[in-house]
């Protein structure tokens, strides 16, 4: 490849052969670094001679400490998984921490300097790049502060985009049409992920032409796996170090948490609303614990605060098969873990990006998702 100026006024000067694809979603948790790997993985084997991929993602926002430092996870998974030998500040050149934010407002950070920063990044990884997998940020307002959202990186890098989207409702369809819009040409179209039994068919029958009908294509409907929609409550008891005072039910999955802090009647009405959710407490709230014991989406009682609940309760536990979880963390921090946990858990391993590839093989049009654009 030639040499080229990186400077950010000269974008269309920049772009190399390397055909990038930008996986974008909604709101954070919708799966799309599983998406985008799996993706990664299928053109990859799809390949006639094996395509060469590679993974980017600009801004982490998933962050934990490694070595010492403050780094998003997915790229580390990426490496391993694609066995993508790049460096994790080209993979992620923007760590999107409070602190980076923090110094972006009190002019500390400059956004042409960060947008350079990007993209010569993606020119390193590209270089060596048949295919690029770029996972965007946990929502599209992400990066707005340094003109680095989703929309401008997709510019940056003359990026397709593919939408990774959640439905339940009606409603849901306002975000996609406003997304559409902000992506503009770039929308290569929409792939709704973790899409429910109940709202499969109106999806398909009702939602889907009036998509297409405003020229939006849909890509695939993936329908909701237990398996990528949450952890079960035996990897939740490891995950938080908890103590499990009740066992029955240990292999039931949780998707979310609600927190137990009203009055018992109103418990009650809330946690009837609820399904697969493990109900987060004070381990001295025996009305709260009755409650959720008698709702039938309850997967499991979080008890915090390092107390220990009746004999009788722990009984009607067993009874049901519900198990009982005690940590000594307090209720906000126990929620705060446990929703980590299961954020995280959707993307850990190498089996859950197998579990997406057959899913992507099966529900989504993916010969056109990894067709090569003719070069212009």
């Amino acid at each position: 490849m030639t040499d080229t100026d990186t400077t950010p006024d000269s974008d269309t000067d920049t772009r190399t052969e390397t055909e990038a694809l930008l996986i974008s979603s909604l709101e954070a948790s919708t799966g799309k670094t599983a998406i985008a790997l799996a993706l990664a993985r299928l053109a990859h084997n799809d390949s006639d001679g094996g395509e060469a991929v590679g993974y980017m993602k600009p801004k982490g926002t998933r962050l934990e400490s490694n070595v010492g430092k403050t780094l998003d996870e997915d790229p580390f998974l990426a490496r391993e998984l694609l066995e993508f030998e790049a460096e994790i500040h080209d993979m992620e050149p923007i760590v999107y921490s409070p602190t980076f934010v923090e110094q972006v407002i009190r002019g500390r950070e400059d956004p042409d300097e960060l947008r350079e920063r990007v993209l010569e990044a993606y020119e390193t990884l590209a270089a060596d790049c048949d295919r690029l997998f770029v996972e965007g940020g946990g929502n599209l307002d992400i990066g707005g502060i340094i003109d680095l959202t989703d929309a401008d990186i997709a510019e940056l890098l003359d990026a397709r985009v593919l939408l990774v989207a959640s439905y339940e409702s009606p409603g849901d369809v306002d975000r996609v049409i406003t997304a559409a819009r902000t992506f503009g040409d770039r929308l290569d179209g929409v792939l709704f992920n973790n899409v429910s039994d109940a709202a499969y068919d109106e999806l398909d029958t009702d939602v889907v032409p009036f998509l297409d009908g405003n020229g939006i294509s849909t890509r695939g409907i993936l329908p909701r796996e237990q398996t990528l929609a949450g952890v079960t409550v035996n990897e939740l008891t490891e995950a938080l170090g908890a103590t499990m005072l009740a066992e029955d039910g240990s292999e039931s999955y949780v998707e979310r948490f609600t927190v137990g802090a009203m009055g018992a009647e109103s418990a009650l009405r809330h946690f009837r609303r609820t399904k697969n959710a493990a109900v987060i407490t004070g381990g001295d709230r025996s009305e709260i614990h009755t409650a959720a014991l008698e709702a039938p989406g309850v997967r499991c009682l979080i008890l915090t605060g390092g107390h220990r609940p009746s004999g009788a309760i722990i009984g009607q536990a067993t009874e049901r098969g519900i198990p009982i979880l005690a940590v000594q963390t307090d209720t906000l921090t126990t929620v705060e873990r446990a929703e980590d946990i299961v954020r995280s858990g959707r993307t850990r391993s190498e089996r859950t990006v197998e579990e997406m590839e057959s899913l992507l093989t099966e529900y989504a049009d993916i010969e056109h998702v990894l067709e090569t654009r003719p070069e212009e």
